[in-house]
């Protein structure tokens, strides 16, 4: 303690302090008891308040970003292969996700060399079919399962970002196996095959050599081979008829027959790929669909088989105009083959028509049969008409009972009266009535003579 002139201790509140203009920034200073404190003015800030400031503020704010920022890159670095592969998972559910750039960029780099790798190394095309409501997904596993694709997901992405959806088309399209997905979308827009497809109408009452003459007939682009389909007619192979058991089983088609009587009238699509051997089998599969194999189980009372049936049903096609007269013309003839004439013969004008066209087509080349007219009257009594051996039996006025087999293909309508003779009135005869109302109406007679009369009245005698 010092003293001065007598004068007491000083007092410490007078004690001279540090000078504001030489603060002790940035350096910790001792306090009364000796301890070192940090300094009142320390950040350059007056007086003792001891807070961070604007300043301290925005760097704390920018360290805390950057210590972020360094977080989230270390755990995308670390997770990226998981996040990945769920945003490609989900993308791959929800396409629409991949008009999402990010998103797009994500699933582009995840599937790598899938979008550039080819199915496979044989360039071999096929067919491959786009049903009509097929999506890319629905596509996707059929392509995959056909070995035309590798990747499913890759497909379906390059699907999604060239918009496919809307360019569907349903149709058939020419597929190369050693296409990249991307191509493959490509092919599903590009390589529709166009097929022309045309219909051709065979109307009943015809027999094998018209329908023959009717596909000489048919331009390009159908190149079925008239002969080729004449041919496998009239002499059906082994393999063919193995194919249709019901020929010989059910409708008893004799050994060495042909199918005459078998193609059915109807209109049929053909393309150009159809064959002679496809066209058969679609006239085929069509009579089956017909006639159905209930006709083809003949009662025993008729003591007939559906073949003999049939050949009967194909002469009241050729007779018969009217509907309504169908089942009473099959009575005539069945009451002829019953013994209402007493010789027996059915005296059908067409089978010897038939026959004479068979003879006249035999003499003729085969290109010039789309020129022939068939089932003209023969202009002599048919009677009298001379036929070799393997013709003889198709001149009923000579020979009795039926024909060897069908002269023509019948409509269903003539095999149910075949099958269904209208037999009670017991006629024999029938005339066409000239100029009749309906057209084609004939008239019928139960005696000869009845017959005779009528045939002087309609101008016939």
């Amino acid at each position: 303690m010092t003293i001065r002139g007598g004068g007491g201790p000083r007092d410490p509140r007078t004690q001279a302090q540090p000078m504001d203009d030489e603060p002790w920034v940035g350096e910790d200073w001792p306090d009364r008891e000796g301890r070192w404190a940090a300094s009142p003015h320390r950040n350059g800030r007056r007086g003792g308040g001891g807070g961070l400031g604007i300043g301290g503020f925005l760097r704390f704010m920018l360290f805390t970003l950057v210590m972020a920022a360094i977080v989230l890159v270390g755990l995308l670095t670390v997770l990226r292969p998981v996040v990945a592969g769920a945003i490609v998972d989900w993308a791959y559910d929800n396409p629409g996700a991949l008009r999402v750039p990010f998103v797009a960029d994500i699933v582009r780099e995840h599937l790598g060399p899938e979008l550039t790798d080819k199915a496979s190394a044989d360039s071999t095309e096929v067919e491959f079919e786009i049903i009509a409501g097929d999506t890319p997904h629905a596509l996707a596993t059929r392509l995959s399962a056909e070995g035309l694709i590798k990747s499913e997901r890759a497909f379906l992405f390059e699907a999604t970002r060239s918009e496919l959806t809307p360019k569907l088309q349903a149709g058939n399209y020419h597929i190369a196996r050693n296409l990249t997905p991307d191509e493959v979308v490509t092919a599903l827009v590009e390589n529709r095959i166009v097929i022309t497809v045309v219909s051709v109408n065979f109307r009943e009452g015809l027999r094998l050599e018209q329908i023959t003459a009717k596909i000489q007939t048919l331009e390009a682009p159908v190149t079925i081979d008239a002969q080729e389909f004449y041919d496998i007619v009239k002499e059906p192979p082994a393999e063919l008829l193995a194919d249709y058991p019901w020929l010989t089983e059910q409708a008893g088609l004799p050994e060495g027959a042909s199918l005459e009587g078998f193609l059915a009238p109807a209109t049929y699509d053909v393309v150009a790929a159809t064959t002679a051997e496809d066209l058969v089998r679609q006239m085929l599969d069509a009579f089956s669909r017909q006639v159905g194999p209930d006709r083809m189980v003949v009662p025993a009372s008729r003591g007939m088989t559906f073949y003999e049936i049939l050949a009967l049903a194909a002469i009241v096609e050729r007779e018969a105009v009217l509907d309504d007269e169908r089942w009473r013309i099959a009575g005539v003839y069945q009451n002829r083959l019953d013994g209402g004439l007493r010789t027996r013969l059915l005296e059908a004008d067409p089978t010897v028509l038939y026959a004479i066209d068979t003879l006249k087509l035999d003499d003729m080349p085969f290109a010039d049969w789309q020129t022939f007219a068939f089932w003209n009257p023969a202009g002599v009594p048919l009677a009298g008409v001379e036929l070799p051996e393997a013709l003889a039996g198709y001149n009923t006025y000579k020979v009795r009972g039926l024909p060897p087999g069908p002269i023509c293909t019948p409509s269903v309508a003539s095999i149910d009266a075949a099958l269904q003779p209208d037999t009670t009135d017991k006629l024999l005869f029938f005339v066409a009535i000239p100029g009749s109302d309906p057209p084609g109406a004939h008239d019928f007679s139960k005696t000869f003579e009845e017959h005779q009369e009528k045939l002087r009245k309609y101008g016939y005698l």
